[in-house]
This record gives structure tokens, sequence and C-alpha cells, in this order.
């Protein structure tokens, strides 16, 4: 209870927190440094001269004023809608070349300038946030131009051996203000004297280092075999994956140890201490994918994997996986310092334009000479891991549709990959260096975060099956799918990232996803939706509740049969649910009138297309609020006899009497013929049909049977048994035994045992129960051949044993025991046509 209570609580802070962020009064907005703003940088977007750096930062500055316009258009919100109302209720304001009176006039008129003047702030800031989106969209749009011609740029090529040099150049360059650089720090008056003061921190950060790089990953290893032997089996595998986290961790904090060690002796200057940070970055990269790869392509079967391979391609898909990482690393981090520093070292400060074109080819066919191996590097590694996944296909032995769908994403991964080694190193060697760059070295970031991606849903999966201490099927349950969908979709942002996006576009489409998107008038966000699904959730719960009350509390202790405490509970939850959803749509400030059209056109589409749902679904509304049938009544209908289940809103399930289910739409217990056996009494007619030989004395055998009927306890004497002469048949005197039932339960029951009575008391008595019999004729018998064989003398019949010390004694209730359900009414159609034993 406290915990629902702690919920609720939380809940109702999380609808109040908007609203009182709302209330909150800002500051005035000072529109002229807006204009100014504004005019600075629609003059830049004309100009299209200044850096990237320099657009980033005043389209950073230009979101923040559109936030504040957005949030200013709301001012004086609540004033504006009462001035509304007030005009509202002067009533229509007359039409062209109508008066009204003088004083609704004119207080019409004050009403309208005061809605003007409320009006205005929020117009101006509309106006301004409309500018403001104007010219961030032409911002991105030249950003993104830029990023084009980059990456179409023509590059010299690096298969041509002319360009080879520039390589060089670039690395001797680059080396020379390295060694420049550390020769200065050297020939300073006492270049170790910070290293002297600071040795024994530098000494122990050296040692901590060491320690972690070396033994941290082995400690981690031993650890995971010690707890592996001590948990339960599902135990192990979560904590297997949590302790080989620390396989990450120690390694790349030994790392930034080392590195924070070797530029505390302060013996590096800022290109030393840039490219020592790289080097890290590249190591730490190394290590994170050694256990990314451990977790995709385990080295034993305690782990799940994600891929059927074995051993020895799973020790190959590891070597593949580290080495792309490592060379994703030199062309990112590492790449990023040549490039930056490459340019600056060989930078000679010309000041002419062909010395400056001069530079600039030079500069393109160094980093692309320098930058093609990696790609085909990078290539032959991708191929082979593209034809890695292909294996999988073919070790693949499940045949279930999950995994045909699955098995069919990663044919096309393994396809791509190659696809991608083939056409990345072909631009590369043509000259479009850039664009090479921008194919292959984003494909295997993209395979590092699907990677990851998979390793954290095995994890949660895992987690799922030791939370709920399921077995291995509840990996195949609807949680692990919905938090792997999840996981895709929270993956969307940074793959966006990887292949080019800027996170300024990122944010960009969350603050329009966040401002909501107009549907037939209406604005869908998410603050709406999110004010819509909690409210609804709410008041469902609420329902549920009450609906528990009635069925646990109240309705119990009342009369009320239990098919009529099913339909008060069925109607509260109905009535709960539209209340429900009426309450959250008004207070999430949906406006249905403007989708009055669409509303028109969907009861158009039930009144056609719906029509048998909607027809079963009030039909079944009538059975509830009736009651005709409830459940546990006995039913014929449509040629169907059975026990009432259930009772929903489109149909009923009945329980035949061989223990199948029939599911019947509700419209046919409506409009159909429906005989219920056990509504309102138990009483139940039986017609048991007799025949005698001809020649029986008739009032013998009336009185004979009038006697066995009577004898049965469950035969009721107001009305009388009776016993009908029904006719000469064919082959016997035809009688009848109609009797009524106090328990129409008992109806085979009693049958049979007044089947038994009657045979025994008609052997007694002499009467004959014939036979049909049927005479041949032989038209031709001189055709037969043979002798005809002469007959066997009948036997003597036996002497029927003497029953006549056997006096016939009552059948007791008790003597039927009880009936099973559905037993009573399964003959019953076959009395009379199937008609009869229904009369009450």
């Amino acid at each position: 209870m406290i915990l629902r209570v702690t919920r609720l609580l939380l809940l109702v802070l999380a609808l109040a927190l908007p609203v009182l962020a709302q209330a909150q009064t800002s500051a005035p907005l000072d529109y002229a440094a807006w204009d100014k703003l504004a005019s600075r940088a629609e003059t830049m977007v004309q100009d299209d001269s200044a850096a990237e750096a320099a657009f980033d930062d005043i389209r950073n500055t230009l979101t923040d004023w559109r936030a504040k316009f957005q949030q200013a258009e709301s001012t004086n919100a609540t004033q504006i809608s009462t001035v509304k109302a007030q005009i509202d209720a002067l009533g229509p304001a007359p039409k062209e070349g109508e008066t009204e009176d003088q004083a609704i006039a004119e207080r019409r008129k004050a009403l309208n300038d005061q809605l003007a003047q409320l009006q205005a702030p929020g117009i101006r800031a509309t106006e301004a946030a409309s500018r403001a989106d104007s010219i961030i969209a032409n911002i991105d749009r030249l950003l993104r131009a830029r990023q084009t011609d980059k990456l179409m740029r023509l590059t010299p090529s690096p298969l041509n051996p002319i360009n080879w040099p520039a390589g060089i150049k670039v690395l001797s360059g680059l080396g020379g203000a390295l060694a420049s650089e550390m020769r200065a720090q050297l020939e300073k008056p006492d270049p170790y004297a910070t290293a002297r003061d600071r040795a024994p921190v530098i000494v122990g950060l050296l040692l901590v280092a060491l320690v972690l790089v070396a033994r941290g990953r082995r400690w981690i290893m031993k650890l995971a075999d010690l707890i592996e032997k001590r948990l339960a089996w599902r135990t192990q595998r979560v904590t297997d994956f949590l302790v080989s986290i620390g396989q990450i961790t120690l390694p790349i904090v030994g790392v930034t140890l080392l590195v924070t060690a070797l530029i505390q002796t302060a013996l590096f200057g800022t290109r030393w201490t840039e490219f020592l940070m790289a080097v890290g970055a590249v190591v730490s990269a190394f290590f994170a994918a050694i256990w990314l790869a451990g977790r995709v392509f385990p080295r034993n079967d305690r782990q799940s994997a994600p891929f059927t391979l074995q051993p020895e391609r799973r020790r190959e898909g590891r070597l593949l996986t580290v080495s792309l990482a490592v060379l994703a690393a030199m062309q990112g981090p590492f790449g990023d310092w040549v490039v930056k520093r490459g340019e600056a070292a060989l930078d000679t400060g010309a000041t002419t334009s062909e010395a400056v074109d001069s530079v600039g080819k030079l500069l393109d066919a160094g980093f692309g000479v320098l930058a093609f191996p990696l790609q085909v590097l990078a290539a032959i590694l991708l191929f082979r891991f593209g034809q890695l996944l292909r294996r999988h296909l073919r070790n693949e032995t499940s045949a279930s549709e999950e995994s045909a769908f699955r098995d069919r994403l990663v044919g096309l991964l393994g396809n791509t990959l190659i696809v991608v080694s083939v056409i990345a190193p072909v631009l590369g060697g043509i000259g479009y260096v850039n664009a090479a760059n921008a194919l292959i070295w984003p494909t295997i970031m993209t395979l590092g975060l699907i990677a990851l991606v998979l390793v954290l849903h095995l994890f949660l999966t895992d987690l799922y099956v030791f939370i709920t201490r399921r077995n291995d099927e509840g990996r195949e349950s609807l949680t692990p799918t919905l938090i792997g969908f999840l996981l895709g979709l929270a993956a969307l942002p940074f793959a966006a990232l990887i292949w080019g996006a800027r996170s300024s576009d990122l944010l960009e489409l969350w603050t329009r996803f966040r401002n909501g998107m107009s549907l037939g008038g209406v604005t869908i966000s998410p603050g709406v939706f999110l004010t819509f699904a909690i409210i609804f959730v709410i008041g469902l719960m609420v329902t549920r509740l009450l609906q528990g009350a009635l069925k646990a509390s109240l309705l119990p202790k009342t009369k009320i049969d239990k098919g009529g405490q099913n339909a008060i509970i069925s109607g509260v939850g109905y009535m709960g649910i539209f209340l429900a959803a009426v309450i959250s749509i008004s207070a999430a400030g949906i406006d249905l009138s403007s989708l009055a059209i669409v509303a028109g056109a969907l009861s158009v589409g039930v009144g056609f297309g719906l029509q048998t749902i909607v027809q079963n679904f009030v039909s079944g509304i009538i059975l509830l609020i009736e009651r005709p049938i409830s459940e546990g009544d006995w039913i014929e209908v449509g040629g169907q006899m059975g026990v009432v289940k259930a009772i929903s809103v489109r149909s009923t399930r009945i329980e035949t009497f061989d223990r199948t289910e029939v599911i019947v739409p509700n419209a046919d217990l409506i409009a159909g013929q429906v005989t219920n056996w056990t509504r309102g009494n138990l009483t139940g007619r039986l017609i048991l049909p007799v025949g005698v030989a001809y020649g029986t004395d008739t009032r013998k055998v009336e009185e004979i049977l009038l006697e066995i009927a009577k004898n049965q306890s469950l035969v009721m004497m107001n009305p009388e048994p009776t016993v009908i002469f029904n006719g000469f048949g064919a082959d016997s005197l035809d009688f009848e035994v109609r009797v009524i039932l106090s328990d129409v339960n008992f109806i085979m029951r009693v049958k049979s045992e007044m089947n038994h009575e009657i045979n025994q008391r008609f052997t007694e008595a002499g009467i004959e129960i014939p036979f049909a019999q049927r005479d041949v004729w032989l038209r031709n018998p001189e055709v037969l051949q043979g002798a005809t064989a002469k007959p066997e003398p009948e036997p003597e019949p036996e002497t029927a044993p003497d029953m006549a010390d056997k006096t016939p004694h009552p059948v007791t209730r008790e003597d039927l025991g009880t009936p099973q359900p559905g037993e009573g009414m399964e003959g019953v159609q076959q009395q009379d046509g199937g008609s009869d034993g229904g009369d009450r």
C-alpha cells in the first residue's frame, strides 16, 4: 500500500512540474539584441565565408533565443482565455448592416482591445521564433552543402607514385615538429625539476598503471571462474557479465594513469601531449575491443552467443573485431591528430594564392597516401567479417520464424560488409579519399554499435530470466523482444552521429518532435501523449481496483446472482475505461472538435466494414444487461449444446458435452433461437418410449409403467407422471412414459434406471418387447447349387430365473449419485425428434 501511495505522489509531482514551470514569470525579452543577432546571422549565411565553428556557435545562440520565444508564446494565456470567454458571453457579433445595444457594443470593443493587447507579446514571440527557425534551417542547409562538397571532392590518387613523397613529407614534418618540441623542452635550464618534485606521485601512477594494464584482465577472468563455481546457473551469466566489465575498466584506467604520469613529468609540450592522448585512445580502444569480442564471440559455452559458429571461427571473429577496432581508432583520434598537426607543420605561412593552393594539394596528396593503406587493410578485414557472418547462416539450424527473420538480417549485414569492402578501396584509389573514409569507417563503428546492442540485449535477457526465475524458454517471451526493440531505438541517435549527423541536427529533430506534429488540426507532442497515457493508466487502475472491490467485498454480500454480479462488474469496467479515455483526452488538451470529419469517416467505416463486430458488441452489452443466459447455464443454440463458461462483449464461450469449446458470436444469441435448460429452475420433462408385442394386455403395461415412474424419487407428483398409449406401430404397441423431474441434471441417470426397471418388470410379467422381423423370398431357388443344409433344432429356451421374491424398491436420489457437468442433457435431443425434455 505504501508503495502504491508513493508511486501516486511521484506521478502527481511529475504532472505538476510542467504547470509550475509555466507559472513562473520569465524576464522580458530584449528584442533589440535579438534583431542585432539575427541580422548578423543572416549576413553570415549570405556571405558563406565563416568557419564551421563560427556557424555552430551562432546556431547554438539562435537555438537558445528560439526556446525563449517559444516559451513566451504562451504569455498571458490565462487572461486571454478569460477575455475570450467574456466576448463569447456577449453573443455573436452583429452581421453587416445590423446593430446591437450600445452598451454591449462598447463592452465588446473594450474586450477586443484588451484581447489584442494581451495577444501582442505572444504574436511578437511567435514571429521571432519563426525568424529563428528560418535562420537555423539556412545554417543547417549551408553546413550540409559544405559536408557534401567535402565528401565529393576529388584528391590526388594515392595509387600514383608521384604522390607518395607527399605522404613521406607529411610524416617527416610531424616527426620534425615533435623532435623540435622535445629539444625545446630539454633545452630549458632544468627540464627535470618538475619531474623530481613530483617523483613520488609519478612513480606511484606508473606502478599502478603497469599493474592494471598487465594483470587487470587476468585478475577479472580468475574472479569470474571463481564466482561461477559458487553460483546457480541463472546467476552465472548475469554475474559473469557484471564481473567482465572489469576487463575494460581496469586496463583503461591503467592506460589513463600511464598517460597522466607521463604528462605530470612536464617533459612534453602541446604536440607531445596530444600525441600521447591519441595513443592512449588507440590502446583503450584495443582493450575495449577485446572485451566486446569476447562477449560476441565467447571462448566457452558459459556465455550466450548471438552467432552460431565453431570455436575456431569464434577465435577468428575475436581477432577481426580487435583489428577493426584498432584501425578505426587509428583513423579516428590518432588520424585527427595527424591531420591537425600535419597542417600546422606544413603551413609555411604562404601569403599568395599560388602558395596556398600548392600547400593544399600537398596536404591532400599526403593525407590520401597515408589513409589509403588503412582503408585497404580495413576493407580486407571487413570482407572476411562478412564471410564470417554468412557462415553463421550455414550453421544455423533453428527453423522458427523469429530465427529466420534474424538470419535474414545477419545475411543482409554480411552482404553489406562485403559490398562496402569492395567499393571503399576503389573510391580511395580513384582519389575520393574523403568518400571512402565516410563509407568504411562508419561501417566499422556501426558494426561495433550493433555488437554492443547485442551484448546488452543478451545481458538484459539473462537479467530478466534471473529476476523472473524462469528457464531458458523465458528468453523467447515478449519482454526480451521489447527490450531488444528499445535498445535498437536508443542506438539510432548514435548511429546517426556515426554516419555524419551533427549533434545540432539531432537536437533540432528532438525540438521539433517535442513541439509536436499537427494531425487533423490537433497538435500531438510527447508531453501531450505522456499526459494522456499517465491519466488513462491511472483511470484504468482505479477502475480495476473498483472492480476488484465489488467482486470480492460488496457483490458477494448481496442477493444478486452470479450472472448479475458479472454483468455489474463488466459494466463498471466499460464505463471506467470510457471515463478514463474522456478525462485523459481533456487533460491532455486535445480538441476533438477538429477531428469531427475524421470521426464521421470512421463512423462510415464502422457502419460498413465493422458492422458485424459492432453488432456483436452491442449484443454482448444486451446479454450482460438483460441476462437471458448466465455463466453455468446449459443452453442449446445453433445445433450446439453445452455449458456457458464466459460471456464477453464480442462472443460467448460454451463448453460442449464432449469437452470442446465453441465460440458463439453474441449476435446469434440475441437474434437466434436459444434453449436454456437450467435458467430459472432445474425441472425438466423426461419422455421415455416403450414398445410391447401385439397381444399384450395394454392396461397391465400401463399399470407397470406408471408404478415404475412413481417409484423414482426425482419424479415429481405434481404434475403426476403419465403413461400414454401412443398407437399401433409397425412392429409393436407404442407407449410413452412422461414424467417431470425435479432436477434435470439427473435426466440421463433416471432414464437409465427406469429402463432397467422396465426390463426387469416386463421379464417377470412375461411381457415381450418385440423387434423388427423380415421374411426373405427367393425368386429362382432352382438355380442354387448344392443341397440345402438341414436346419439345426432350436435350443430350448432358458428358464427365466425366479424373481418373484425380488420386490422392487424405490430408487432414491442418493442411489443416482452426482451428475457431471453436461451429463444430464447430452441425450435430450435424441428424444421425440430432439425437442422433448425441454418442457417445464
